[in-house]
């Protein structure tokens, strides 16, 4: 990457006001109109840092990247109430973050949480998303309060280094440690990986803890609730799915013929693909970063006007 792309690609951060609450936004790129936006959505326990590579690797293609820490992580705000991270709260921040940004529309990027709040905001706002790749999508129920003691700030380093370290593959999932286990020895780190990445998200997560990103598990009931008006709605937005044949979430029961025999393209009928990526776990965008923002560029392209 030379010159005016390696420019274009530096991350640069600011931070908005809207929808009520302040939000911290890591952006890439120039000043593009709508159609060369991006807005990119991450998971749990993640923060905008998940999307480094596919920012640098669009913002040098000539793409705006905008990746917001969602509400309750990071340095966005995190209301107290526990009813405040329902779908129709963070959908809420993305379009408030877009008008303050004076942005119609964009394509949308997610992964984990980010994947199931972009799936809400396809259905409540189409008007807003030009076309949406989605990832490695985990629907998991939370009963409020277990998570408080495992996920303590003071454990953030262990967690990150664990969650991060092929904990959501198929490979690597096992028991989870008693109380009486002794500590784990460090796990040694993927390629992918550096200890540098694990600082990042460590040290934001030592000073605001987890309670933010539980909260969103805690609402999966409320949300189901509050979107009745939508149970027979279909996402109508052009749409790619990726994920890794060794990510758990690729081997739920009925998963693989949800996906590959009708059920999903039922629910989004303008779904175009399913890739998977053979050898690859959970955190598809960072484990292969080239492929998957090679991926989502070859993708969303095809919706750029291309001049006469």
């Amino acid at each position: 990457m030379e010159g005016a792309a390696a420019a274009a690609a530096v991350i640069r951060h600011r931070t908005v006001e809207a929808n009520g609450i302040s939000i911290h936004v890591a952006e890439a790129g120039g000043e593009g109109g709508d159609g060369a936006a991006v807005l990119f959505l991450h998971g749990f326990p993640e923060l905008w840092y998940s999307w480094r590579h596919q920012m640098e690797h669009l913002a040098g293609r000539g793409f705006r990247c905008l990746a917001p820490d969602l509400r309750g992580y990071g340095d966005t705000d995190a209301p107290p109430e526990i009813e405040s991270y329902s779908a129709f709260h963070v959908v809420g921040d993305l379009v408030a973050l877009l008008d303050a940004l004076g942005l119609a529309k964009v394509f949308v990027v997610g992964h984990d949480w980010g994947a199931i709040i972009a799936w809400y905001m396809c259905l409540f706002r189409p008007d807003r998303v030009t076309a949406l790749v989605n990832t490695s999508v985990a629907f998991m129920r939370h009963e409020p309060g277990v998570a408080e003691e495992e996920f303590a700030p003071a454990h953030a380093r262990h967690i990150i280094r664990r969650t991060l370290c092929n904990r959501f593959t198929v490979h690597k999932a096992g028991k989870p440690e008693s109380e009486e286990s002794p500590p784990p020895p460090p796990l040694p780190l993927p390629a992918w990986l550096t200890e540098e990445d694990v600082d990042y998200f460590a040290a934001a997560f030592e000073r605001t803890g987890f309670t933010g990103g539980i909260n969103y598990y805690r609402n999966m009931d409320r949300n189901w609730e509050m979107a009745a008006p939508w149970a027979d709605a279909k996402v109508q937005v052009p749409t790619k799915f990726i994920v890794g044949d060794g990510d758990l979430t690729y081997h739920y029961a009925g998963i693989q013929d949800y996906l590959h025999k009708g059920g999903l393209k039922a629910e989004v009928p303008l779904l175009e693909d399913v890739v998977v990526i053979p050898g690859a776990g959970h955190f598809i965008q960072q484990e292969r970063a080239e492929e998957v923002s090679d991926l989502i560029y070859n993708f969303i392209t095809k919706f750029i006007p291309q001049p006469n």
